[in-house]
């Protein structure tokens, strides 16, 4: 598994309904890409939930490779390019995947949070942790789904869930989930992947 993102910040008095239909229309593009698992279209409003900022932050796990990469080479991501610009795109191995018990509810909010990984750690652990953390996040009421995964260069674990309510019990930026691409859910691992 690889879990993807980049985040595009937008003006502070920006329409975010650009956002919103922009998703409307063309989010649908992803729903039967191969290698895909999840696309959350994600967004962050200024003053909601906490936000700072207006942000388009897609989230994204997937089962290969090839999947990842035809959609960055392969002109989907251009479009993206030619609207906004070319963002830094944040890149993790997957550490660990688990479904809720809210795993047939649609997702009405996601929750992101990354850390870094302390310096002196044992690295075993601190994977196993994170492993763990994905377990604790999916077994909590509401959730849809949950995974953790690992930035080696830079040393960040990256932990993501979504959530069928407003109102999730985990730490970590709250977006809007605007959309759920899914066409390779199921074949997402399950528990921890090495």
């Amino acid at each position: 598994m690889h879990a993807l993102q980049y985040e595009i910040t937008l003006p502070a008095d920006y329409d975010m309904t650009v956002v919103r239909d922009r998703v409307a229309r063309v989010g649908h593009r992803l729903d039967a890409w191969n290698g895909l698992g999840i696309k959350a279209y994600l967004m962050r409003e200024r003053g909601v939930d906490g936000s700072p900022v207006n942000q388009y932050a897609p989230f994204y796990l997937w089962n290969t490779a090839e999947g990842m990469n035809s959609f960055l080479w392969g002109g989907a991501f251009q479009g993206l390019v030619n609207d906004f610009g070319r963002p830094v795109v944040r890149h993790w191995t997957g550490l660990a995947y688990e479904e809720g018990g809210a795993s047939g509810s649609p997702a009405v909010v996601a929750v992101r949070r990354r850390q870094a990984v302390a310096e002196g750690v044992e690295m075993s652990e601190a994977m196993e942790e994170a492993a763990r953390e994905a377990g604790r996040l999916a077994a909590l009421d509401g959730a849809v789904c949950a995974g953790a995964a690992v930035d080696p260069r830079h040393w960040e674990v990256v932990h993501f869930s979504l959530w069928e309510h407003g109102s999730p019990k985990a730490p970590g930026d709250v977006f809007q989930v605007l959309h759920v691409s899914e066409p390779e859910r199921d074949s997402l691992p399950r528990g921890r992947q090495w």
